[in-house]
């Protein structure tokens, strides 16, 4: 029988190993899977390179494992906001690396690995700083960049509910980067405000299929600090 559902955060972050790639879903507060991001802080792997679209907000989630000092690298597109000073301090301090990467370069680099595509070309970024290095070529009269995709060993990823095989639907802007993030991981882990009985969710109103999820854990909204 298929049974993705751990009895556990500390379950579901079982093998993050030191030095890992790990894809956090969010954008901002919105999707952020809070609570596996403190577990993530208490299971105690360091030198992370951690793939979001910011780089932390206040002292918490995303921001206090920064000041845990367990990201090595950040690969995100907007790393920088009024009350992103964790990220700030350790980037001036030179304690962490950045890779600044454009919102849909950033996108569409995640979901090329979930999709097995090898690499693609792209106008954004030509001509500037972030091209640098990097192959480019003109198609059709236009120049693009040559980008390459985002693979993870595991994505830590909110929804709002699952059943026991892993099918996820999630509360409206806090869809964002998750569906993509599960796809592009070899493990996916997933927090759910809610887990179902197999058949309660609609197909048509699935988002992530149940083959890119590896384990859920049920974080009731009640108990949950996540703002979605």
């Amino acid at each position: 029988m298929i049974n993705k559902i751990v009895a556990s955060v500390a379950d579901a972050l079982a093998g993050v190993r030191d030095g890992a790639t790990v894809m956090i879903s969010g954008f901002g507060g919105a999707g952020q899977p809070a609570e596996l991001i403190d577990g993530l802080i208490e299971q105690g792997a360091r030198e992370l390179t951690i793939v979001n679209n910011n780089a932390g907000n206040g002292d918490t989630g995303l921001a206090a494992l920064l000041k845990a000092r367990r990201v090595r690298k950040i690969v995100c597109s907007f790393p920088r906001q009024a009350d992103s000073y964790v990220f700030d301090e350790l980037y001036r301090s030179g304690q962490i690396e950045l890779e600044l990467v454009p919102q849909g370069n950033l996108a569409e680099r995640i979901r090329a690995a979930g999709a097995g595509i090898g690499a693609f070309f792209t106008p954004t970024g030509y001509g500037t700083q972030l091209a640098q290095g990097k192959e480019t070529r003109i198609i059709s009269g236009k120049p693009f960049v040559l980008e390459y995709p985002i693979h993870a060993d595991f994505a830590l990823v909110k929804a709002l509910k699952a059943d026991r095989w892993g099918n996820l639907v999630y509360r409206k802007a806090a869809r964002n980067f998750g569906p993509i993030m599960a796809s592009a991981a070899q493990c996916a882990v997933v927090q759910v405000d809610q887990v179902v009985e197999l058949g309660a969710l609609d197909p048509e109103v699935i988002v992530t299929p149940g083959i890119f999820v590896q384990r859920v854990v049920c974080v009731p909204a009640h108990i949950a600090r996540a703002v979605a």
